[in-house]
C-alpha cells in the first residue's frame, strides 16, 4: 500500500496545480487589470460562432503548432479553454502550446463556466447579454472571494 502523502506533499501538489490552471474569475480580474497574457478558445468554427469569451483569441488546437509561432510571441503567457469540465480539448490545446515552449495555463470550467459566472460573451454577431447562474457564481457580487 502507498504511504499517506505528507504535509509538504499535499502543499507541493496544490501549489503545481495553480501554475497549470486557472478560473474564469482570474482570469477576468486580469482582463480587466490588463495582465499581460492572450486568452485562446481552442474550439471549432461553429462553437466560435456560438459564443466565446469576449477578448479571446480564435486558434482550434489543430492550428496551434502551426499559427502560435506567428500569431503569439514566445515570452507571452498563454491562457486556453475549451467548452467546459467535461471536455478536455483544454488541456489538450495547453499541451499544444507547452510543446511548442510557452509559459501556458488552463481555464478550468471552459467556456460553459465563463458564460455561466456572467463574464463577457460574445457570438458572430457581437456581444452577447447573459445573467449569472446562481450555482456558479454569487449574482450581488463580484465574485466569490476565494
Amino acid at each position: 500500500m502507498t504511504p499517506p502523502a505528507t504535509a509538504a506533499d499535499r502543499v507541493a501538489h496544490f501549489s503545481r496545480k495553480l501554475d497549470f490552471e486557472t478560473d474564469p474569475s482570474d482570469v477576468g480580474a486580469a482582463l480587466e487589470t490588463q495582465e499581460r497574457f492572450v486568452l485562446i478558445d481552442s474550439r471549432g468554427d461553429a462553437a466560435w460562432n456560438q459564443g466565446h469569451a469576449a477578448g479571446a483569441v480564435h486558434m482550434p488546437t489543430a492550428d496551434i503548432s502551426a499559427r502560435a509561432g506567428n500569431e503569439i510571441a514566445l515570452d507571452m503567457p498563454v491562457v486556453v479553454y475549451c467548452w467546459g469540465p467535461g471536455c478536455n480539448g483544454g488541456t489538450k490545446a495547453a499541451l499544444e502550446f507547452a510543446r511548442l515552449g510557452y509559459e501556458v495555463r488552463e481555464m478550468i470550467g471552459g467556456f460553459e463556466y465563463w458564460a455561466r459566472e456572467g463574464y463577457p460573451v460574445a457570438d458572430s454577431n457581437g456581444p452577447v447579454i447573459r445573467e449569472k447562474d446562481p450555482l456558479t457564481a454569487p449574482v450581488s457580487a463580484i465574485s466569490c472571494d476565494c
